[in-house]
């Protein structure tokens, strides 16, 4: 194996780690924020649209980008400013100061998340058979991380700026260190203007469907990472630490799930990943949803997690290589919506607990799941780079 394409493939890991400890390092600190600027909850939610927003809005003002410059290029600007961004909700004293600070590192949020997945499908391509969901994986120990970071600074009495100061500066850190190692484009192997032209207009029916796929499994994710605890502490009456334990069982899940996805799909295909892990995540979506003993719950959880865990990174990796010449457009929509369905999640299931109980809220996404799990097979093509079944492991 070259060995620029396996540096190129640790920068990566080092990247979407970084990503993975930046977002939640912010994430650990939101009550702190909250405290600081005087607001309640209900502020508070509105403000993080603004997140999603400038999120949103990255994904699609880098995509053109990454395809004109290369991930090589793009990434590392991308890195350092999502790093610098970090700051500025910390420096915040006020509803408009915080909010625009929100949504300047939401923006930058959305350009690493796309250029991330962008190289890793450059990655990808170079070792001909599947690594997409190792790289999630690193994502999510990297939020782990923080979570242990977070708290052992909190605990210690560190001041909040302080303590974003210094992940800034480990985040530029990594930045430099990692950026010679990312793959160069191959401008030789890039179709000309009309070329790409004609081929995003014959594959956006495909992406705009992947992107759909997107929408709905990421909604899933963010019913489970913003309803699981208060389901299992306001239906079941579980104990606080209990009820943490919900979301400690489908993110723990969705780690070991997404270290084990890629040996999943060199065996039998990003198809059946899907469909078969979609329709996982429905059956343990459904458990929670008429389970009423606490750890049948929580296995439902883990359930949830495993089957959901690898699905995501598939769909980015499909629409990265239907289009080697508008890669970084089409993983901004695929990305893109699926950010929008992460939000919309906890936004529709609040709503329909005025109706119904929450737990039986959580049979929407498992619909949407099945859904899911059927139309998987809009991942199925011949101009997918890495075949449906390889032989060998993740090395």
């Amino acid at each position: 194996m070259d060995r620029s394409l396996r540096a190129a493939r640790l920068a990566t890991f080092a990247f979407f780690a970084l990503y993975g400890f930046v977002l939640g390092m912010w994430i650990v600190h939101i009550p702190t924020v909250e405290q600081r600027v005087g607001i309640d909850h209900a502020v508070l939610g509105l403000l993080l649209l603004l997140l999603g927003g400038g999120a949103f809005v990255g994904m699609q003002v880098v995509g053109p980008l990454i395809d004109r410059f290369g991930p090589r290029r793009v990434m590392p600007v991308s890195a350092a400013l999502c790093s610098v961004a970090l700051i500025l909700p910390g420096l915040a004293t006020g509803v408009w100061g915080l909010g625009a600070a929100l949504l300047v590192f939401g923006f930058f949020n959305g350009c690493l998340d796309v250029t991330m997945n962008a190289h890793a499908v450059t990655v990808e391509r170079g070792y001909r058979r599947p690594v997409m969901s190792a790289f999630h994986a690193a994502f999510s120990l990297g939020g782990v991380l923080a979570a242990l970071v977070g708290a052992r600074t909190l605990s210690w009495g560190w001041s909040m700026p302080a303590t974003l100061v210094g992940v800034s500066v480990l985040g530029l850190a990594v930045t430099l260190s990692a950026s010679p190692s990312l793959l160069r484009p191959e401008p030789a192997s890039r179709p000309d203007a009309a070329v790409q032209a004609r081929t995003k207009r014959r594959m956006s029916p495909r992406i705009w469907a992947m992107a759909a796929l997107a929408f709905m499994l990421m909604l899933c994710e963010g019913v489970a990472n913003d309803w699981s605890v208060l389901d299992l502490r306001t239906v079941l009456d579980a104990p606080a630490a209990t009820a943490a334990l919900a979301y400690g069982a489908f993110a723990t899940a969705m780690t070991i799930g997404r270290l084990l996805a890629d040996r999943v799909v060199a065996r039998f295909g990003p198809v059946a990943l899907v469909r078969y892990g979609a329709a996982l995540g429905a059956v343990g979506l459904a458990m929670v949803a008429i389970s009423p003993w606490i750890p049948l719950v929580l296995i439902g959880w883990a359930v949830a997690g495993i089957g959901l865990s690898g699905c995501v990174a598939q769909l980015f990796s499909a629409a990265g290589h239907a289009d080697e010449g508008a890669a970084g457009v089409n993983i901004s929509r695929v990305a893109g919506l699926g950010y929008v369905g992460m939000l919309a999640g906890p936004a529709v299931i609040g709503p329909l607990t005025h109706f119904i109980p929450l737990n039986l809220t959580f049979f929407l996404p498992a619909a949407l799941c099945i859904a899911a799990a059927g139309a998987a097979r809009v991942l199925r093509s011949p101009a997918q780079v890495p075949v449906e079944r390889v032989s060998g492991g993740i090395g």
